[in-house]
């Protein structure tokens, strides 16, 4: 057996055993219990600045009593560590009625590549010079982006119940450094609607990273979507929606031709949690892809699917587990290191006007360790592999190996710095392969 089949294994046996039944520190999960991290978050909301809506200043204890209010700026079923905290900067209504806050993070990120430098500030196996630029050998760089800023606006009526607005914009557009929009929508109780997180998608299953591209199966994507995510008991959370498509189709404009995407993409997810940051969740999207075949002049639809198996969880008290396994066929497009190029459909080389969804799976096994509220450790390995099923170019990407090593610093509360050592292989179809190595840090200041 592989050494990446028996990884990938242990990656589902993550998923599926880390349940409430294991014990930490002599006891069981409750619905009460708090991990490191959750109590460094708990943490935060001392670390903050309320401003009451009205003439007069409430003393201490009507403060308190808006800590639930303040509590949910940090609820995120979507929220990954590279994310900036809670606010610190707070408007409450003095009925509790509505909340307002303003926040985001200035980021620095720097990086050092070295025999053989990777071609992208990410650092993403597909994207390794498998012949390297001996003009390249050596590369330092540093970049501003993920830089954020973000408004949430809560609020609570007779007619909508709860509701919620958000907008996030990320300076890492054009040159790494225009101001490029990255969520807007609206939650009313189980609904949201606008430009979110896909639901085909688990950010907080992702293992700490400096690097901004994460495990090379990463699947993070965003589009505009209507989603229905009720909570059934405690434990228990669904979701289902109907999301913009966004297809990555290598037509050739000679015999094949893309054809505008007309369907929209379903997805849905069903997910079993316990304490308040520790869950297993199954994933699942469908879609629609197109094309024209300009030998024959037809068009034809063929039907891609992804599936993610992911999970979450605290099995002792200073230690998180990170596992996800994706399968799927015509999902390049949606993640993973496939997203830098055109995967969701290739031309089939045997035949002119054909074309064909290959398949890929990738999958991702992390640990994090919490010395104390200010110090943690990390480490992942994940992998992502191209089944093309026909004759394929030996230049072609075949599958990507990426491990990160790495600490972070929280030196005063919304200060952060990390260092990172990355280390991954491409390997092409021919056999060919290319080991990288690179260095980064990151400071972070939140607010």
């Amino acid at each position: 057996m592989k050494t990446s089949h028996i990884i990938a294994i242990t990656t589902l046996l993550v998923c599926f055993a880390v349940t409430p039944e294991m014990y930490a520190d002599g006891r069981k999960f409750a619905d009460d219990y708090r991990s490191s991290r959750e109590e460094y978050r708990d943490s935060l909301l001392k670390n903050r600045k309320v401003i009451f809506l009205g003439k007069e200043t409430p003393g201490s204890d009507s403060i308190e009593n808006h800590a639930e209010t303040i509590q949910r700026f940090y609820y995120d079923q979507f929220h990954h560590f590279q994310q900036p905290d809670a606010p610190y900067f707070l408007f409450l209504s003095r009925d509790d009625k509505l909340a307002m806050g303003m926040g985001g993070c200035v980021r620095l990120r720097a990086y050092y590549d070295w025999d053989g430098a990777c071609n992208s500030s990410a650092f993403a196996p597909i994207m390794f010079p498998v012949h390297p630029d001996p003009t390249n050998m050596r590369h330092f760089g540093t970049t501003p982006a993920g830089t954020t800023l973000y408004f949430k606006v809560m609020g609570n009526n007779k007619v909508m119940g709860n509701f919620s607005l958000y907008i996030e914009g990320n300076f890492n557009g054009y040159n790494s450094v225009g101001f490029k929009l990255k969520k807007a929508y609206a939650e009313i109780n189980d609904w949201t609607i606008g430009y979110a997180n896909s639901t085909y998608s688990d950010p907080a299953a992702l293992p700490p990273s400096v690097d901004s591209q994460g495990p090379s199966n990463k699947i993070s994507n965003t589009s505009v979507l209507v989603r229905w995510m009720p909570r059934v008991g405690k434990n228990w959370l669904f979701a289902v929606s109907a999301e913009s498509p966004s297809t990555a189709v290598d037509t050739d404009d000679v015999y094949t031709k893309k054809v505008s995407d007309w369907c929209p993409d379903g997805a849905a997810f069903i997910q079993y949690e316990w304490g308040r940051t520790s869950h297993v969740r199954l994933a699942g999207i469908v879609r629609a892809l197109n094309y024209r075949d300009l030998v024959t002049e037809r068009n034809h639809k063929l039907c891609g699917y992804g599936l993610l198996l992911s999970c979450v969880a605290h099995p002792l008290y200073q230690v998180t587990v990170y596992g996800s396994v994706n399968y799927g066929k015509g999902n390049g497009g949606l993640g993973t290191d496939l997203l830098f190029g055109k995967y969701d459909m290739l031309n089939d080389p045997e035949v002119h006007g054909l074309m064909y969804m290959p398949r890929s799976y990738g999958f991702c096994l992390g640990v994090q360790y919490d010395f104390n509220t200010k110090w943690l450790a990390s480490a992942s390995f994940s992998k992502t592999c191209l089944l093309t099923g026909r004759p394929t170019d030996p230049d072609e990407y075949r599958y990507g190996l990426s491990g990160k090593v790495n600490a972070f610093w929280t030196s005063v509360p919304r200060l952060q710095l990390g260092a990172e050592f990355d280390f991954g292989r491409r390997v092409n179809y021919s056999g060919e392969s290319r080991w990288a190595k690179r260095v980064g840090a990151v400071i972070q200041f939140s607010f």
